[in-house]
């Protein structure tokens, strides 16, 4: 009786199939709100068919067209638009969520740019930094573990309004 098991455990693994099925893929960030999903499912559907960056290249034509412009004129006059982005339009009209196409291109950039490994790093300050303060300040970041293996993009964003306000809260605390 045991050999008999015996034999059937045996040729059971061979019945089965040899190799396994590709995994779906994912994306790189977990985005939220109707334009993370919108952008998230834009995303994997690209990434089944190998076209992100072709979808890329056509949400980055269209963020830069005006917007009075309608989807169609604008699919036109973009020349051969990716099937993926034409049915990426279309799936907006018709649910009513155009006036939401601006915000689905940025999150879209924001899973290609987690795609490509790089960071967004805006570093902001009283006042504009010059280029070896930045430089400092990047090199340092780099070195850390959460950089490790990426690109970091900086930016460095100036608002005055940070000198003003600490100025403002020295003067009332001296007055008090």
């Amino acid at each position: 009786m045991a050999s008999r098991f015996t034999r059937l455990t045996s040729v059971a693994p061979q019945l089965t199939r040899g190799y396994a099925a590709a995994a779906a893929p994912k994306a790189p960030l977990a985005l939220f709100g109707l334009d993370g999903r919108y952008a998230t499912a834009l995303y994997i559907a690209a990434a089944r068919q190998n076209a992100l960056d072709a979808v890329e290249k056509d949400l980055k034509s269209f963020g830069s067209a005006e917007k009075k412009e309608s989807i169609r004129s604008l699919l036109a006059k973009s020349g051969k638009a990716h099937s993926l982005t034409e049915n990426f339009f279309e799936t907006l009209a018709e649910n009513g969520r155009l006036p939401q196409t601006n915000k689905v291109i940025e999150s879209y950039g924001e899973l290609m740019s987690a795609h490509r490994n790089e960071i967004p790093l805006v570093i902001t300050s009283a006042k504009e930094l010059d280029k070896s303060t930045l430089n400092k300040i990047v090199d340092s970041l780099q070195k850390s573990p959460l950089a490790e293996g990426k690109k970091l993009l900086v930016s460095n964003k100036v608002k005055t309004d940070i000198l003003v306000v600490s100025s403002s809260k020295l003067v009332t605390r001296a007055l008090i």
